[in-house]
């Protein structure tokens, strides 16, 4: 395998999740040519599975694609210092407005590596509750219309592969999810071990 050497680095665009950059890199045979991508800062996505073996999906709009889709509670990486496991579960409460006891690593995906070095880390949630009333993150924008729903593994399984849920991080979490029970629970990683 070649090593593909940056020659050059090109900022283009920068906000508070990614930034649009240019690298002319050396190709086998020696021709260097320009790649653009987007460097973001990286996200976590949260399986919550109650003791029914339900999932929590919220459904919530995303402009990019101008409709409202079937996701996971998910976010950025954005505080700085965080631990990952410890991100996700900011997020199951603020988007779900659930806590959880038990923490476990499912998978670890890059979202899209042909523009992207994007790359969200899953994790299984189990032993679910609710975040007491007066402690519940006030929403706002596309994330005030965020519904919740529970929704059985077997049946989130069947909208991925019918193509109703198409989010890629909740396609990948709920077929980890329903693989990984399948094996007993014994593919899931320790929490800490998110990278």
């Amino acid at each position: 395998m070649s090593n593909y050497e940056v020659r050059s680095h090109t900022e283009r665009l920068r906000n508070r999740v990614f930034s649009i950059v240019t690298d002319a890199i050396e190709m086998p045979g020696g021709d260097v040519v320009d790649r653009d991508y987007m460097v973001h800062i990286g996200a976590v996505g949260v399986v919550a599975l109650d003791a029914q073996e339900r999932v929590a999906l919220v459904r919530q709009y995303r402009p990019a694609v101008r409709q409202v889709l079937w996701e996971l509670p998910a976010g950025l990486i954005d505080v700085p210092g965080e631990p990952l496991v410890d991100a996700a579960a900011r997020e199951l409460a603020e988007e779900a407005d659930l806590v959880a006891a038990r923490w476990d690593l499912l998978a670890e995906v890059h979202t899209s590596p042909g523009c992207s070095n994007e790359k969200i880390r899953l994790f299984l949630a189990r032993e679910i509750g609710p975040v007491p009333d007066g402690e519940r993150h006030e929403r706002t924008h596309e994330e005030a219309d965020i519904e919740l729903h529970w929704i059985d593994l077997d049946d989130a399984v069947t909208m991925a592969l019918a193509g109703e849920i198409t989010n890629a991080a909740c396609v990948i979490g709920v077929l980890a999810a329903a693989q990984s029970r399948a094996r007993d629970w014994k593919s899931l990683r320790p929490a800490t071990d998110a990278a």
